[in-house]
């Protein structure tokens, strides 16, 4: 049998802070275990862990892997609006006038991630 990825990790510099971020995100709990200044942050969405772990090495280049998001219940744009709110900033907004596209946000330690369409605007 081939291996399974159990988690996927993220070096950080406040384990705490940027998992609570992606928990508020994915709308899934952060380890009831997980305090501040804990060096590790547990987040088990549907069909994702994500592990936060805090290192001293500051980010400095682009990540070379990032999520997609698509929006559940929820617009792309009301999706970017909530995301902004929680505390991520505009990297690009790729939005085109027809509505395809997608906006590009960094989270709260500048990790890019990008907001798609829902699954019901894809349909529309």
């Amino acid at each position: 049998m081939a291996s399974l990825v159990r988690h996927i990790t993220m070096d950080c510099a406040d384990a705490y802070r940027l998992g609570s971020f992606w928990a508020e995100a994915l709308d899934a709990p952060l380890n009831e275990d997980d305090r501040p200044g804990d060096p590790e942050a547990l987040v088990a969405a549907a069909g994702i862990t994500l592990l936060f772990i805090t290192v001293p090495d500051k980010k400095t280049v682009k990540n070379r892997v990032h999520f997609d998001l698509q929006p559940k219940d929820r617009t792309r744009d009301a999706e970017v609006e909530r995301l902004l709110a929680l505390g991520a900033t505009l990297v690009a907004d790729r939005r085109n006038p027809d509505g395809t596209g997608w906006v590009t946000l960094a989270d709260v330690e500048g990790n890019e991630f990008c907001v798609e369409r829902s699954a019901a605007e894809r349909v529309a």
